[in-house]
């Protein structure tokens, strides 16, 4: 890795350790609501399969090795559940990927799965509670709010890799919604989009 991409990687990490703990003092935790986030009403799956573009994320320890163009793609297999195929670019400009499973366990509102990657301590299960919620979609499926039980994740997907003014409103407004803060996500590099890292509340 050459000194730059050092750089590169030593300022990413300062600013998400910066913003851990965000505009009001604290940083994510479980004890923050007596009940998770609220799924959306319905969700169409047929129409939520495909690529997303992560353009937002709160720090986890899994995604810092992610430098830009982080994607998911979502499919249908042979069981009936969701194929996850998730990549980026790292810092050293390389491509990392994972592949794994998301069982809907919410059919009244198909807003909430379980997510599982083998091989990946615990989430190797491909059944169990869901750690994957659909708050906020688009009215036309061109951006979704995703986080889990205990708010400790947050992404900000979209069909495009940039998004316009009012839809980002409407996105952090969703993120309170959610009883989330906007500060606690960090934009995410894009080629074609934002490429910058910094807090979603100054963003």
């Amino acid at each position: 890795m050459n000194r730059n991409r050092v750089r590169s990687l030593s300022s990413a990490l300062a600013v998400a350790e910066a913003f851990w703990t965000p505009c009001t003092g604290i940083g994510p935790t479980a004890a923050t609501h007596a009940e998770p986030p609220a799924p959306v009403a319905e969700l169409d799956l047929s129409r939520y399969l495909g690529t997303w573009y992560q353009l937002a994320a709160v720090p986890q320890y899994f995604n810092v090795v992610c430098a830009r163009d982080t994607r998911a793609e979502y499919a249908l297999d042979e069981y009936g559940d969701v194929s996850v195929h998730n990549s980026c670019t790292t810092w050293s400009g390389a491509r990392n990927e994972i592949r794994g499973t998301a069982t809907v366990t919410d059919p009244m509102t198909n807003a909430q799965f379980h997510v599982s990657f083998p091989g990946v301590p615990t989430q190797e299960a491909r059944y169990g509670p869901p750690n994957y919620i659909v708050t906020a979609l688009g009215d036309d499926y061109s951006w979704a709010l995703v986080t889990d039980p205990n708010r400790l994740s947050g992404f900000v997907l979209s069909r495009t890799t940039a998004l316009e003014a009012t839809q980002w409103r409407e996105i952090r407004a969703a993120i309170s919604t959610a009883g989330e803060d906007g500060c606690w996500y960090l934009t995410s590099p894009t080629t074609g989009g934002l490429d910058l890292l910094a807090p979603l509340c100054t963003a």
